[in-house]
Protein backbone atom coordinates (compact mmCIF):
# COMPACT_ATOMS: atom_id res chain seq x y z
CA UNK A 1 0.00 0.00 0.00
CA UNK A 2 2.56 2.38 0.71
CA UNK A 3 4.95 1.73 -2.25
CA UNK A 4 1.86 2.17 -4.12
CA UNK A 5 1.54 5.76 -2.56
CA UNK A 6 -2.31 4.61 -1.27
CA UNK A 7 -0.87 5.76 2.40
CA UNK A 8 1.84 5.28 4.79
CA UNK A 9 2.79 2.30 6.51
CA UNK A 10 1.59 3.27 9.50
CA UNK A 11 -2.25 4.70 8.19
CA UNK A 12 -1.89 1.01 6.27
CA UNK A 13 -1.58 -1.26 9.65
CA UNK A 14 -4.55 1.31 10.79
CA UNK A 15 -6.87 0.80 8.10
CA UNK A 16 -6.37 -2.72 8.08
CA UNK A 17 -7.21 -3.16 11.67
CA UNK A 18 -10.32 -1.52 11.05
CA UNK A 19 -11.36 -3.45 7.95
CA UNK A 20 -10.79 -0.73 5.55
CA UNK A 21 -8.53 -2.29 2.90
CA UNK A 22 -9.70 -4.74 -0.51
CA UNK A 23 -7.41 -7.03 -2.12
CA UNK A 24 -9.51 -7.96 -5.35
CA UNK A 25 -12.64 -7.24 -3.51
CA UNK A 26 -12.00 -9.05 -0.35
CA UNK A 27 -11.27 -7.62 3.03
CA UNK A 28 -7.75 -7.86 4.59
CA UNK A 29 -8.11 -8.22 8.40
CA UNK A 30 -4.19 -9.54 9.15
CA UNK A 31 -1.29 -7.45 10.14
CA UNK A 32 1.35 -8.18 7.44
CA UNK A 33 -1.02 -9.96 4.64
CA UNK A 34 0.62 -10.00 1.32
CA UNK A 35 -0.70 -8.56 -2.04
CA UNK A 36 1.36 -9.65 -5.08
CA UNK A 37 1.66 -7.56 -8.62
CA UNK A 38 -1.45 -7.74 -10.73
CA UNK A 39 -3.78 -7.92 -7.40
CA UNK A 40 -6.27 -4.74 -6.97
CA UNK A 41 -5.31 -2.65 -3.53
CA UNK A 42 -8.59 -0.48 -2.30
CA UNK A 43 -9.77 1.95 0.52
CA UNK A 44 -13.06 1.92 2.16
CA UNK A 45 -14.40 5.41 1.79
CA UNK A 46 -13.61 5.95 5.63
CA UNK A 47 -10.19 5.77 4.92
CA UNK A 48 -10.32 7.99 1.78
CA UNK A 49 -12.48 10.54 3.73
CA UNK A 50 -9.77 10.12 6.23
CA UNK A 51 -7.16 10.92 4.13
CA UNK A 52 -9.19 14.23 2.62
CA UNK A 53 -9.15 16.06 6.08
CA UNK A 54 -5.54 15.87 6.70
CA UNK A 55 -4.03 19.19 6.05
CA UNK A 56 -0.55 19.87 4.33
CA UNK A 57 0.93 23.33 5.55
CA UNK A 58 3.66 25.51 4.07
CA UNK A 59 5.99 27.40 6.24
CA UNK A 60 8.86 29.98 5.62
CA UNK A 61 10.72 28.29 8.45
CA UNK A 62 13.09 31.44 9.35
CA UNK A 63 16.95 30.63 10.68
CA UNK A 64 16.61 29.78 14.05
CA UNK A 65 14.05 27.21 14.24
CA UNK A 66 14.74 23.37 14.05
CA UNK A 67 12.35 21.43 11.61
CA UNK A 68 11.28 18.94 14.03
CA UNK A 69 11.12 18.27 17.81
CA UNK A 70 12.92 21.36 20.12
CA UNK A 71 16.74 20.36 20.87
CA UNK A 72 19.24 22.20 22.27
CA UNK A 73 17.09 24.94 23.50
CA UNK A 74 15.64 25.98 19.78
CA UNK A 75 11.94 25.81 19.13
CA UNK A 76 10.70 23.60 16.52
CA UNK A 77 9.35 25.10 13.31
CA UNK A 78 5.59 23.78 14.14
CA UNK A 79 5.61 25.79 16.77
CA UNK A 80 4.99 28.76 14.10
CA UNK A 81 1.85 27.44 13.26
CA UNK A 82 -0.61 29.76 14.51
CA UNK A 83 -3.94 31.60 13.78
CA UNK A 84 -1.77 34.84 14.16
CA UNK A 85 0.49 33.55 11.51
CA UNK A 86 -1.54 32.45 8.91
CA UNK A 87 -0.93 34.14 5.53
CA UNK A 88 -3.55 36.81 4.90
CA UNK A 89 -3.06 35.95 1.09
CA UNK A 90 -3.88 32.15 1.64
CA UNK A 91 -6.50 31.68 -0.47
CA UNK A 92 -7.46 28.18 0.77
CA UNK A 93 -10.97 27.43 2.27
CA UNK A 94 -9.64 26.36 5.36
CA UNK A 95 -8.63 28.28 8.47
CA UNK A 96 -6.93 27.43 11.40
CA UNK A 97 -7.60 25.00 13.73
CA UNK A 98 -5.43 23.58 16.45
CA UNK A 99 -6.82 19.73 15.25
CA UNK A 100 -4.56 20.66 12.43
CA UNK A 101 -1.04 20.19 14.58
CA UNK A 102 -2.13 16.70 15.86
CA UNK A 103 0.30 14.43 13.83
CA UNK A 104 1.67 17.03 11.77
CA UNK A 105 5.18 16.28 11.19
CA UNK A 106 8.09 17.74 8.68
CA UNK A 107 8.46 16.31 5.38
CA UNK A 108 12.13 16.85 5.20
CA UNK A 109 14.51 18.63 6.71
CA UNK A 110 15.78 22.31 6.73
CA UNK A 111 18.80 23.06 8.99
CA UNK A 112 18.25 25.40 11.66
CA UNK A 113 20.71 28.18 9.72
CA UNK A 114 18.68 27.56 6.59
CA UNK A 115 15.37 28.60 5.79
CA UNK A 116 12.95 28.54 3.14
CA UNK A 117 10.01 26.35 1.93
CA UNK A 118 9.12 23.46 4.83
CA UNK A 119 6.57 21.14 4.30
CA UNK A 120 4.32 19.73 7.13
CA UNK A 121 1.68 17.52 6.95
CA UNK A 122 -0.74 14.92 8.86
CA UNK A 123 -1.04 12.77 5.55
CA UNK A 124 1.34 9.86 5.12
CA UNK A 125 1.01 10.03 1.06
CA UNK A 126 2.59 13.39 0.97
CA UNK A 127 5.50 12.54 3.45
CA UNK A 128 6.44 9.51 1.42
CA UNK A 129 6.16 11.15 -1.90
CA UNK A 130 8.83 13.57 -0.41
CA UNK A 131 11.35 11.77 1.50
CA UNK A 132 10.91 8.33 0.67
CA UNK A 133 14.64 7.20 -0.82
CA UNK A 134 12.91 6.73 -4.15
CA UNK A 135 11.60 10.38 -4.37
CA UNK A 136 11.95 11.49 -7.52
CA UNK A 137 11.05 15.45 -6.52
CA UNK A 138 13.57 18.27 -7.75
CA UNK A 139 13.87 20.57 -4.52
CA UNK A 140 15.59 24.23 -5.82
CA UNK A 141 17.63 26.49 -3.18
CA UNK A 142 19.25 29.81 -3.23
CA UNK A 143 22.84 29.81 -1.94
CA UNK A 144 25.10 32.54 -0.89
CA UNK A 145 28.64 31.24 -0.86
CA UNK A 146 32.01 32.80 -0.07
CA UNK A 147 35.64 31.72 -0.81
CA UNK A 148 37.69 30.58 -4.13
CA UNK A 149 35.87 27.30 -5.96
CA UNK A 150 38.16 24.89 -7.08
CA UNK A 151 38.66 25.21 -10.88
CA UNK A 152 36.86 22.15 -12.27
CA UNK A 153 33.91 22.59 -8.98
CA UNK A 154 30.81 23.58 -10.93
CA UNK A 155 31.22 20.06 -12.73
CA UNK A 156 32.02 18.24 -9.44
CA UNK A 157 28.85 20.12 -8.03
CA UNK A 158 26.65 18.76 -10.78
CA UNK A 159 27.82 15.31 -10.68
CA UNK A 160 31.34 13.31 -9.49
CA UNK A 161 30.80 13.80 -5.20
CA UNK A 162 30.35 11.13 -3.08
CA UNK A 163 29.07 12.01 1.20
CA UNK A 164 29.52 9.57 3.89
CA UNK A 165 31.29 7.46 1.19
CA UNK A 166 28.01 6.83 -1.45
CA UNK A 167 27.93 8.79 -4.60
CA UNK A 168 25.56 11.50 -4.69
CA UNK A 169 22.94 11.56 -7.90
CA UNK A 170 23.37 14.10 -10.27
CA UNK A 171 22.39 17.64 -9.44
CA UNK A 172 21.89 20.97 -11.22
CA UNK A 173 24.05 23.73 -10.07
CA UNK A 174 24.43 27.20 -11.68
CA UNK A 175 25.55 30.73 -11.01
CA UNK A 176 22.89 33.14 -10.22
CA UNK A 177 25.48 36.18 -9.74
CA UNK A 178 29.11 36.36 -8.00
CA UNK A 179 28.37 34.89 -4.79
CA UNK A 180 24.98 32.93 -5.30
CA UNK A 181 24.41 29.75 -6.87
CA UNK A 182 21.39 28.11 -7.42
CA UNK A 183 20.76 24.04 -6.35
CA UNK A 184 18.45 21.56 -8.33
CA UNK A 185 18.76 18.18 -5.89
CA UNK A 186 16.31 15.11 -5.60
CA UNK A 187 18.00 13.93 -2.16
CA UNK A 188 18.49 15.77 1.08
CA UNK A 189 21.52 14.08 3.03
CA UNK A 190 22.29 16.37 6.31
CA UNK A 191 23.44 19.71 5.61
CA UNK A 192 24.71 18.32 2.15
CA UNK A 193 25.01 21.39 0.25
CA UNK A 194 27.11 22.98 2.77
CA UNK A 195 28.90 19.72 2.95
CA UNK A 196 29.07 19.65 -0.94
CA UNK A 197 30.17 23.10 -0.88
CA UNK A 198 33.27 22.50 1.66
CA UNK A 199 34.53 19.68 -0.58
CA UNK A 200 34.70 22.42 -3.93
CA UNK A 201 36.46 25.31 -1.71
CA UNK A 202 33.31 27.50 -0.52
CA UNK A 203 31.63 28.36 2.59
CA UNK A 204 27.72 28.55 2.55
CA UNK A 205 26.77 31.99 4.48
CA UNK A 206 23.32 31.88 3.25
CA UNK A 207 20.54 29.20 2.40
CA UNK A 208 17.27 28.99 1.02
CA UNK A 209 15.04 26.81 -0.70
CA UNK A 210 12.57 28.27 -2.81
CA UNK A 211 10.52 24.86 -4.82
CA UNK A 212 9.76 21.36 -3.79
CA UNK A 213 8.47 20.35 -6.92
CA UNK A 214 5.61 22.22 -8.45
CA UNK A 215 5.10 24.22 -5.00
CA UNK A 216 7.03 27.16 -5.24
CA UNK A 217 7.94 29.79 -1.75
CA UNK A 218 6.71 32.62 -3.69
CA UNK A 219 5.96 35.58 -1.20
CA UNK A 220 4.96 34.23 1.66
CA UNK A 221 6.84 35.76 4.42
CA UNK A 222 8.97 34.51 6.43
CA UNK A 223 7.48 33.05 9.83
CA UNK A 224 3.94 32.93 8.03
CA UNK A 225 2.60 29.44 6.81
CA UNK A 226 -0.60 28.38 4.27
CA UNK A 227 -2.12 25.59 3.74
CA UNK A 228 -2.08 23.29 0.65
CA UNK A 229 -4.80 23.73 -1.71
CA UNK A 230 -6.69 20.90 -2.73
CA UNK A 231 -5.75 21.64 -6.23
CA UNK A 232 -2.50 22.03 -6.09
CA UNK A 233 0.23 18.89 -6.17
CA UNK A 234 3.93 18.34 -5.83
CA UNK A 235 3.76 16.78 -8.64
Amino acid sequence: MAQQGLCSRREADAYIERGWVRVDGVVVSELGSRAYPGQKIVLDRQAQRRQTSRVTILLNKPVGYVSGQAEQGYRPAASLITAQTQYHADRSALRFDPAHLRGLAPAGRLDIDSQGLLVLTQDGRVARQLISDDSEIWKEYLVRVEGKMAGNGLKLLNHGLSLDGKALRPAKVTWQNDDQLRFQLQEGKKRQIRRMCELVGLKVVGLKRVRIGLIVLGDLPAGQWRYLRSGEHFV
